[in-house]
């Protein structure tokens, strides 16, 4: 007998069980299920409120009533004094990053206590256009997990002068994406915030087509002189406060704040800064939510939505506030308050029994227990067992030119100058940095005397060939070679190494692969995370490729690499200061003008 489906669509809309749940809550139809023995932790009020238990009929929650009131045969299930909270609602973070499929995500997820997502694909929608956005969906309707979509607005993340895509999301193609999907719930991040400032008129006929259909306008702006002009624009969203004091102005120019929180040893932990609008300037809370943005495998089981929200009690939320943060706030900021986020009635019964900590136990999803003692159910691994499988072109994206180009440039004979990309932690942001070059040394010797490494980053989706050549500073590597085909936002190939051989082996190593990241010491691969569904995606559970990513972080740090593996991913990402390399050559941020490698001293 085939298993009965486990996704978004298992629990039937409101609408037609209004008199169902009446009954149930009134009293007068007996419930489908009893979580008594329960404190329940309100979003509402903010508030923990003692013996209580939930009543749950068809999926939803019928009523949460004084502990005991039921007296029928329904099937209970006893907390003995745990708390009940709602799932959590991570409102800001793309499915790629974690390199697995929706319905590998949804199972870190629902261990982590997630029941609901808003993901922005704009990854896939780089190496595959309207069809890699198409087929995220289709994957994430057959996924455990309410999954909901910002339709990717920034598809090439500037233009084509300066970086080449797979895909380029225009204003109508946009426009039908919202169209057809119901679960297209918003914009996604505008990262051209630089564009939306001056007027462009490409960007602002993207917004357009959002606004122009109810959707709100997800943002991601750097630099307090931006923020007037791009709230002006329509954005009312941004996961990229970095501080108290841009966060401040976001929130009084009516934007909601995504507080990003993300292992401290990468690019992602903006959190404990940026929550000074609120501990330290005492901001309201109200329009603040907590997000996760980008999560590797490994990181996604270590530090799901409940740990950034724990660490935002430990920053002096209260406990309540917080999981309302991370839950309902989320939910209102898309208007799905009356769908999740809280325990009332008519909602869906998506609910986690938490510790005192706030550290997950069980998760209800749609009525369903889905884990127990924090590991999958048979039912999820029912669930989990039948995966979307993406169609054969998704496999068939790594299309790098053949033979490949040099990868290390020839040095000029003569005095220069040349225009280096200095790393530093977390990662995000990386330093123009202009060094003078000894005439009449060879590399080695070049590399040696100022901390240097070669970068290149190779057109992997079959359009010029391109590659551009760059330096890296104080990036570490003491040997061998690094390479992914994850380069945001275009993802073309990024390779960095000491010499020609090495980059060359990694580069094989991930192409015969369809796509990527791997390590490589004196000519052997010695970390590899296969990533065949266009060159973003593994199609393995998620356990496997949190072990796979262990080995290569390992693998990564054993190189000397001074800034993680996600953090490497974002030197070509052309919007984020100061200077940045594409397939194009080196673009400088927020200018948005090409420098050359190398120039005249």
């Amino acid at each position: 007998m085939t298993a009965k489906p486990l996704n978004r669509f298992s629990v039937a809309p409101l609408s037609g069980m209004t008199r169902r749940l009446a009954d149930v809550a009134a009293g007068r139809a007996a419930p489908d299920l009893v979580i008594t023995g329960a404190r329940i932790l309100s979003t509402y009020s903010e508030r923990i409120l003692p013996d209580r238990e939930v009543w749950v009929a068809g999926g939803r929650i019928a009523a949460v009533k004084p502990a005991g009131s039921h007296v029928g045969d329904a099937p209970r299930y006893d907390v003995r004094g745990g708390l009940i909270a709602p799932g959590l609602v991570d409102p800001h973070l793309h499915i790629e990053s974690s390199m697995v499929t929706a319905c590998a995500y949804a199972e870190a997820a629902l261990v982590n206590g997630t029941t609901s997502i808003v993901c922005d694909s704009h990854e896939i929608g780089n190496v595959l256009d309207v069809n890699g956005v198409a087929w995220m969906l289709e994957d994430a309707r057959e996924a455990p997990l309410n999954i909901f979509l910002t339709v990717p607005s920034t598809v090439p993340a500037t233009t084509p002068e300066f970086e080449t895509a797979g895909g380029d999301l225009t204003a109508e193609k946009i426009a039908a994406l919202f169209d057809a999907w119901p679960e297209a719930i918003g914009l996604g991040e505008k990262m051209d915030f630089v564009a939306v400032a001056a007027g462009d008129e490409r960007a602002h006929s993207i917004i357009r087509a959002a606004l122009e259909r109810g959707r709100p306008v997800s943002g991601h702006v750097y630099g307090r002189d931006f923020v007037a002009a791009y709230a002006a624009s329509g954005v009312t969203d941004t996961h990229e406060a970095i501080d108290a004091d841009i966060a401040d102005d976001l929130l009084e120019a009516g934007l909601w704040i995504f507080l990003r929180g993300g292992p401290p040893t990468t690019p992602w932990h903006s959190l404990p800064k940026a929550i000074g609008t609120v501990t330290e300037y005492g901001a309201a809370w109200k329009r603040v939510c907590a997000c996760t943005d980008d999560r590797d495998a490994d990181d996604l089981i270590a530090f799901g939505l409940d740990w950034v929200v724990r660490e935002a009690v430990a920053r002096g939320i209260p406990k309540p506030a917080a999981w309302a943060m991370g839950s309902l706030h989320g939910a209102t900021r898309y208007g799905l308050d009356g769908e999740i986020g809280g325990l009332g009635g008519g909602r869906r019964a998506d609910l986690v029994l938490l510790d005192d900590d706030l550290v997950p136990q069980a998760t209800w999803y749609g009525g369903e227990l889905v884990v127990e003692d924090r590991k999958p159910t048979a039912r999820l691994e029912q669930a989990l067992a039948r995966p979307y499988r993406y169609p054969a072109p998704a496999y068939a994206t790594m299309r790098l030119p053949d033979p490949l180009p040099p990868l290390i440039p020839a040095l000029p004979p003569g005095p220069c100058i040349v225009n280096a990309i200095r790393t530093t932690l977390p990662g995000i942001e990386l330093t123009h940095e202009r060094l003078a070059l000894t005439p009449g040394a060879g590399w080695p010797e070049t590399l040696a005397a100022h901390g240097l490494c070669h970068v290149a980053v190779i057109e992997r989706h079959g359009r010029s060939g391109g590659v551009a050549h760059g330096l890296l500073s104080a990036f570490g590597l003491t040997r061998g070679a690094v390479a992914s085909s994850v380069g945001h936002d275009s993802h073309n190939v990024i390779v960095a190494g000491l010499d020609e051989a090495d980059m060359r082996v990694a580069l094989r190593a991930i192409a015969a692969q369809g796509g990527g990241v791997c390590v490589v010491e004196a000519g052997e691969v010695v970390a590899l995370v296969p990533l065949p569904v266009a060159g973003l995606l593994s199609d393995k559970r998620v356990g496997a490729v949190a072990e796979e990513m262990k080995a290569l972080k390992a693998a990564w740090e054993r190189a000397g690499c001074s800034i993680p593996y996600m953090g490497f991913n974002l030197i070509p990402l052309s919007v984020i200061p100061q200077i940045r390399i594409t397939d194009k050559g080196l673009v400088l941020v927020p200018e948005t003008v090409q420098v050359p490698l190398f120039e005249a001293a």
